[in-house]
């Protein structure tokens, strides 16, 4: 997810779902359309993407390409990340509308309202001005395209029905979505509860007023959203003749600085953030920022704001990650009040009783899945309540094995065999807020987080650094993480070591999970013991698509690295976002290729002969 939480789970529930199942369930005439069959897709950020005609990020009809390398590559499903209008922010977990698309998407040279040859000039301006396929996204380009668009929609001619015929459709968010862009464009992009008095209630007079007064401005973002729309749905259209579906990313919060929020207050608990409870990542959880639901007024209206949006974005996707989906049964909150320097300590789960998870989460999930042709899809990391994997095999829905979590905690703590994993999930190497395979094979695999050993040691009233110096090994751990010194090869040594009453127990697990991390991947994995990283990586990406489970979707940059292109790259630069860090490299990664490269890459038959031998499609 990309709310700055950590990906972990511990163990998995193996529920005896096969995959006759899916067409038994909830969800049947969903799998009717795709079948209950293995596949294989990507997760490939489209801001991560080009093309040879990409204006400074890859663009909507950049997808269709995208389509054509899976096609080369034996894949069926395409992961994109939340495409919504994230304003001048660029986090895509943060965004101001949880309908709009963001225009920096959109392909200026395939807008249906443009008079063509008229602005040539002007696109070649910007694409010189904003080459794509440098090392990183330079959003600089979203103020260029919106100025250039408000140029072609400036020299516009008279829209057809087809836009008024959207605008009809979308109306439940696209004229709250429209007043909030114009108020926010005339309160110089202030957060909505810093504008004019009289412009932060949705119902004041004056909003009315200004929306009136600037009724071009207001066309402008809606004929932009119309734009959006229909390059979207053409792609979406494109993809499905080529038997090949899209998988959007529904986010579960949406910003509180957001056209939701204040047109919707009473749909919202404004006193509170969401969050994240301690954990063993995090010792005083975490604060979003983002508002949680208040689910009982939403279900007091028929539940309109979540049907109006799987309704709308069934326009574009084929399935939907729903992003936190254990915040469906409870989500961590802390009051405003509490001070920032305690995170989410001092929070409760809501609801607070645990009796009633289940149910919250069935309900709102039942709303979802009678509204739309689209399959939902779960992520289910984190601290995961056993009701969850409940629910998820009672709608027949794919959550997530993650292959270097899936492993037989506190006993072997050997990697579980791919046929273990969970026949509803979609099976794993990476995510975009994981360290992409090769990287965590290099810096992370055989270690542990010093954060969790400082934690540990803090509450158990141990002096960090002594058991950091005993222990662990400084010529080969880092800032970030701590390798075992080569004298500890057994607990007893951790005993030795620490002395009696030093607190070695509390350490023996750690030890038990990292200590002999990478033997038990290269047995796991089938890799010799003096494998080179790629072949390491080839024996995960075999085994993770041998998988149980009815997905497999990896990350770009994990099927690109099994050749030369990354090179040359620094491996920590491969990564799409760092948790729980303000990094400017976070959601900025490009990749090194453009599509039509990727297209006619020597690579593609490697990808292909892999699911071809893991039966998938």
């Amino acid at each position: 997810m990309g709310y700055n939480c950590f990906h972990y789970k511990k163990g998995a529930y193996m529920p005896d779902f096969k995959y006759e199942d899916f067409l038994k369930s909830k969800t049947k005439d969903k799998w009717e359309r795709f079948g209950a069959i293995k596949r294989a897709g990507v997760l490939a950020p489209l801001f991560s993407l080009y093309s040879e005609n990409s204006a400074g990020i890859g663009e909507i009809p950049d997808i269709k390409l995208l389509a054509g390398w899976c096609e080369k590559c034996g894949m069926s499903i395409i992961q994109l990340l939340p495409l919504n209008d994230t304003g001048f922010d660029f986090t895509p977990y943060d965004s101001q509308s949880t309908f709009a698309l963001d225009p920096i998407y959109l392909s200026i040279e395939n807008l249906k309202y443009m008079d063509r040859g008229r602005f040539d000039k002007e696109i070649r301006e910007i694409k010189e001005k904003f080459p794509a396929g440098n090392k990183r996204v330079d959003y600089g380009i979203k103020k260029a395209k919106l100025d250039l668009l408000r140029k072609i929609f400036e020299a516009r001619g008279e829209f057809s029905g087809d836009y008024e015929s959207f605008c009809e459709k979308a109306y439940f968010w696209l004229e709250d979505y429209a007043a909030y862009k114009v108020i926010k464009d005339a309160q110089e992009q202030k957060n909505w509860e810093n504008w004019d008095e009289k412009y932060r209630n949705r119902e004041n007079k004056e909003v009315e007023n200004i929306m009136s007064e600037r009724k071009d401005d207001m066309v402008f973002y809606r004929w932009l959203q119309f734009e959006l729309f229909e390059q979207m749905k053409d792609v979406k259209e494109y993809c499905n003749k080529k038997d090949i579906y899209i998988l959007g990313d529904l986010p579960f919060l949406v910003s509180r600085d957001s056209a939701d929020v204040w047109a919707n207050r009473n749909y919202f608990k404004l006193g509170v953030s969401s969050g994240a409870p301690p954990d063993m990542y995090f010792a005083k959880g975490q604060r979003w920022g983002m508002p949680p639901y208040n689910w009982e007024n939403i279900r007091g209206a028929g539940f309109d704001y979540l049907v109006e949006k799987v309704k709308y974005t069934e326009n574009f996707y084929d399935m939907f990650r729903i992003d936190h989906f254990v915040g469906l049964f409870r989500l961590w909150t802390i009051d405003l009040s509490e001070p920032e320097e305690t995170y989410g300590l001092n929070g409760v789960f809501d609801p607070e009783d645990e009796s009633l998870w289940k149910e919250h989460g069935r309900e709102i999930l039942e709303v979802m899945t009678e509204n739309s042709s689209m399959l939902p899809c779960a992520e289910d990391l984190g601290v995961v309540p056993q009701c969850s994997f409940e629910i998820l095999e009672e709608f027949a829905l794919p959550g997530m094995d993650v292959q270097r979590w899936t492993r037989d905690w506190g006993k072997t703590y050997e990697f579980l065999a791919p046929e273990k994993y969970r026949v509803n999930s979609a099976a794993i190497i990476s995510s975009h807020d994981m360290t992409p395979f090769l990287l965590w094979w290099e810096k992370e695999c055989g270690t542990v987080d010093a954060m969790l050993v400082e934690k540990l040691c803090e509450e158990k009233g141990l002096d960090y650094g002594y058991v950091k110096n005993r222990l662990f090994d400084p010529g080969k751990s880092s800032e970030k993480r701590l390798r075992f010194s080569g004298k500890i090869k057994t607990t007893e040594d951790i005993e030795a070591t620490l002395g009696k009453g030093g607190g070695a127990e509390n350490f023996y697990n750690m030890f038990s999970e990292a200590a002999g991390e990478k033997d038990m991947f290269l047995k796991f994995g089938g890799a010799k013991k003096d494998a080179n990283p790629k072949e390491v990586l080839k024996s995960a990406l075999a085994r993770v698509n041998e998988a149980a489970s009815v997905f497999s979707i990896n990350l770009i940059q994990d099927l690109l690295c099994l050749g030369d292109y990354f090179n040359d790259w620094d491996k920590e630069d491969l990564r799409v976002n760092t948790p729980g860090m303000v990094d400017e490299k976070n959601w900025t990664i490009v990749m090194p290729l453009s599509l039509e490269q990727m297209i006619d890459s020597d690579l593609n038959g490697e990808i292909r002969k892999i699911y071809k031998d893991s039966g998938r499609q």
